[in-house]
């Protein structure tokens, strides 16, 4: 098997170049990945074609892609929205996939077609959702998780039926005992596996930092062969490797690796998986499509869109009313469910192969797990737009708590102290003598460079719901921001403009969404001087009516005080120079001036 490295550099450049166009549209780069595979693979124009070696990595690709997937979901999350999830699966599930069958019935199909298309209607595509959630940053939400669940159960349902439809197709009847005996090897392998990553996974992690192996490298190598345990224990179980491979992702977080271990596999796992292995599965999977009798099957194409596409959002919308959640959530969340494209494209092939569905319709399959796919951001996006200006859409960021700081100076220490009266505090500095003062002060501090993900990790940004860059240089503070946004999701996130190389600040900002701390250039040198000379004190300050001179106003350099947090729908928040109200509690540095004005 000699695998063609130019196929397979067009086949990457191809995915690369469909996936930035795909995103500068608006949709998921999997959609462009798919129909480039289409357009310029053997369905179209003929230029991409695909071979063993490059099926291969296709099947690597997607099992690292549900590791990382697994590594960035939390089970803990997933628990919570077993409610939801659990009846959206199922009439998720079973309604579409029961309509769907008949459509294929009325149209003259079989009874084992329509089966297989009734599976891929009913089903949520593990891969493919969570890479659109991925791509619009989603996966912190409340929708995410029911997602995720309800595509783990339908994944799990599809796979049993699958199972069933090859053992009618191989034996000619139905056997129950089989598809009892299959129930059973599945219920033992997600037993193994809760066992083996709860109970061997941390000591073996223990082991290894006792003899010392703590370096990326040897984990990395770990977690690759934990996934094809994992995905080996799956296939055994009849399941496919994917689903072993999300598993064991959820059980390489930071709890059995540590925190700054885990961000730096979870990164490894990201650039391998969605920048190089996992394009090659979705532009490979479009090379089956056969556009040949597909215009003699427009009408059942239309009738299976409309079943596929609008089943899921009514009934989730309506059984979600069960779950307290309210009708909104759950149409938005059966509209993101329509999200295919992975598993019922393997199990549309692994029909194909064993003759049980011929090319026509499996490329119906396709095409309708496309189009559906592709309505799938826009939904999202609208729905969530809907939700958030309701106030009815949950992140997992509501929960988060703390403030990381980087920069420990005497400010960031005064600021540090501020914020600790509504929760956690981190500082982050590269300055030992800072971190000794801010620990003496009974904060909390990590020593290192905050551009380095795994000093983050360490100072608690993946569970902080604010980070503050104030360090003198801005590009530093920029570059942290970023960090903050892209990789840890930070929802609040707050930049010192020091004064020092500010030219197109103002633009990075916008781009991040972030806010200016103080709320504009501020000499923190000048109050770090005055703090360590004890001219300067915080103080809590409730605002009048009419405030009184040299109270609370804007900073300047001479300014006598500086607002640090302010008190706003009871939650602390770093001051970003919004307009002050009446009855407003603030935290301030005042300097001995003001405290006599």
């Amino acid at each position: 098997m000699e695998l063609d490295l130019m196929n397979l550099l067009a086949v990457l450049a191809s995915a690369w170049l469909a996936g930035r166009i795909s995103g500068k549209l608006g949709y998921p780069t999997v959609l462009g990945e798919l129909m480039v595979g289409i357009l310029l693979g053997p369905p179209a124009l003929g230029l991409l074609h695909g071979d063993a070696a490059l099926g291969m990595l296709a099947e690597l690709g997607v099992l690292l892609m549900m590791l990382y997937i697994g590594m960035e979901v939390d089970p803990r999350e997933l628990r919570g929205a077993a409610w939801p999830g659990l009846p959206a699966a199922l009439v998720g599930f079973v309604l579409p996939f029961a309509l769907a069958w008949r459509v294929v019935i009325a149209f003259g199909g079989s009874a084992v077609a329509g089966i297989f298309l009734g599976i891929a209607a009913g089903m949520t595509s593990l891969a493919t959702g969570a890479r659109i959630l991925s791509d619009m940053r989603m996966l912190d939400t409340r929708i995410a998780h029911v997602m995720m669940t309800s595509a783990l159960v339908a994944d799990t349902m599809a796979l049993l039926v699958f199972a069933g439809v090859v053992n009618f197709g191989s034996a000619g009847e139905l056997q129950p005992g089989v598809i009892g005996w299959m129930a059973a090897r599945i219920g033992a392998f997600f037993l193994m596996v809760i066992l083996v990553g709860a109970r061997v996974l941390p000591a073996i992690y223990d082991r290894l930092r006792s003899a010392g192996l703590t370096d990326r490298t040897s984990h990395f190598m770990l977690a690759l062969m934990i996934a094809v345990l994992f995905g080996e224990l799956a296939e055994l179980a009849g399941l496919h490797a994917i689903l072993g491979a999300f598993v064991a992702g959820m059980f390489l977080r930071e709890d059995a690796l540590g925190k700054a271990l885990s961000c730096e596999l979870r990164g490894v796992v990201r650039e391998a998986s969605l920048g190089f292995l996992a394009p090659i599965f979705f532009v490979t999977a479009g090379f089956k499509v056969s556009f040949a009798g597909l215009l003699d099957s427009l009408p059942l194409l239309a009738a299976l869109l409309a079943v596929a596409a609008l089943t899921k959002v009514v009934a989730v919308g309506l059984l979600y009313r069960l779950t307290g959640h309210g009708w909104r959530e759950g149409a938005i969340t059966g509209a993101g469910m329509n999200g295919r494209g992975a598993v019922e494209i393997i199990i549309a092939g692994l029909g194909y192969e064993l003759g049980l569905l011929d090319q026509q319709l499996f490329s119906v399959l396709v095409v309708t797990s496309i189009c559906t796919t592709a309505l799938v951001p826009l939904a999202l996006e609208t729905g969530v737009t809907w939700l958030d200006a309701r106030g009815e859409l949950l992140r997992t960021s509501a929960r988060r708590r703390g403030t990381v700081i980087v920069g420990a100076g005497p400010t960031a220490r005064a600021l540090g102290r501020a914020m600790q009266t509504a929760g956690p505090v981190w500082l982050v500095d590269t300055n030992p003598e800072h971190c000794a003062q801010a620990r003496t002060e009974g904060l909390s501090a990590v020593r290192g460079d905050a551009l380095q993900e795994a000093v983050l990790c360490r100072a608690g940004a993946s569970r902080a719901r604010a980070l503050v860059a104030m360090t003198p240089n801005n590009e530093v503070n920029v570059l942290v921001a970023k960090l903050a946004r892209s990789v840890f999701e930070i929802p609040s996130v707050h930049v010192l403009n020091s004064g020092r190389s500010s030219r197109g600040l103002s633009t990075a900002m916008r781009h991040l969404s972030a806010r200016f701390l103080f709320g504009s250039e501020v000499p923190v040198e000048r109050w770090d001087r005055m703090i360590r000379e004890r001219e300067a004190h915080p103080k809590e300050v409730t605002l009048e009516p009419e405030p009184s001179r040299g109270k609370v106003q804007e900073s300047t350099e001479d300014d006598p005080s500086l607002i640090l947090a302010i008190w706003r729908d009871d939650e602390l928040e770093p001051y970003d120079g919004a307009a002050l109200e009446e009855r407003e509690s603030v935290i301030l540095l005042q300097t001995r001036a003001a405290g006599e004005a």
